[in-house]
């Protein structure tokens, strides 16, 4: 790992500003990216991720468990996160960028709050391995305040479900895409609700099969722009129920004026949630 200059406070750290899910600067996700940051702190750490105002902030530390090429905490604005997708992606991406090597080619082992994370390189993208997935039953009650707050009706709602994979997420299956890009939250009411990740159908043929918006105020981000974790769950609760094919592109961040892409599959009862990624600033931080 490329590690900046050790110490306390004012101490340069390597830094790396990252656009994830595009393979254009600007069009996906960006992510702050700290590497060598085993001598910052839990509230440094925490104040530079609030600072930076981007949905999430990491820090590359070295591995605690021998199987693992690098360790990473994840932060947003208000708080620690135990896996995140958006930041895996980029995280590993910087991390090779910056000289890391992988203990066995193509494959980099990630080490984070939820375990361990296999990545691997695959047609000049990465993709994560989902972790494992818990999947409830949303309450009723809870539906219709979240409803009201998204402004739809419950005859624009196909599936709802629980989807918890680190983060945990009320994911709402629309009835197409146009219904997703239509929703207008009130944000305010989202804030005391769930962290909510909406996706719909676009028409056979077109060139993703689906359309996926994230609401995370909860957390301090009102529409995250793409999103690694809510992709997984949704991937997993679609493709188990028959609701999608095994293999799938997925669209997010047009309301946003992003053009995120995120690659879906099911390989031997995993799931891979891939994207490209594209370093849009390099150098060192003073922290």
């Amino acid at each position: 790992m490329s590690a900046g200059s050790a110490g306390g406070a004012g101490a340069a750290f390597a830094f790396t500003q990252v656009d994830v899910f595009t393979d254009r600067p600007l069009l996906g996700n960006p992510l702050a990216v700290v590497h060598g940051a085993d001598a910052l702190d839990d509230a440094r750490m925490q104040a530079f991720a609030t600072w930076t105002n981007l949905s999430e902030t990491t820090f590359l530390l070295a591995p605690t468990d021998p199987k693992a090429d690098y360790r990473v905490r994840i932060f947003t604005p208000g708080g620690e996160l135990p896996f995140a997708g958006h930041p895996t992606l980029g995280s590993c991406h910087a991390w090779l960028e910056r000289g890391g090597v992988p203990k066995t080619p193509g494959h980099i082992v990630q080490q984070c709050a939820v375990g361990l994370v296999d990545i691997r390189s695959e047609e000049g993208r990465t993709a994560f391995a989902a972790p494992p997935l818990r999947m409830e039953a949303v309450e009723p009650g809870l539906l219709a305040e979240v409803l009201r707050a998204l402004g739809l009706e419950a005859r624009d709602v196909i599936a709802s479900q629980w989807l918890d994979n680190g983060p945990r997420w009320l994911g709402l299956l629309l009835r197409d895409a146009g219904t997703v890009l239509a929703v207008a939250p009130d944000h305010a009411a989202l804030k005391r609700l769930a962290k909510v990740g909406v996706v719909g159908a676009h028409p056979a043929g077109s060139e993703c099969a689906f359309e996926v918006r994230a609401f995370a105020s909860m957390v301090g981000i009102d529409e995250d722009p793409v999103t690694g974790s809510l992709n997984a769950g949704v991937a997993e609760w679609l493709i188990g129920s028959g609701r999608a094919p095994e293999r799938y592109l997925a669209a997010q961040g047009a309301k946003l004026g992003r053009a995120g892409r995120v690659h879906v599959s099911r390989e031997g009862g995993r799931y891979w949630i891939g994207g490209s990624s594209v370093s849009c600033i390099r150098g060192e931080v003073g922290l």
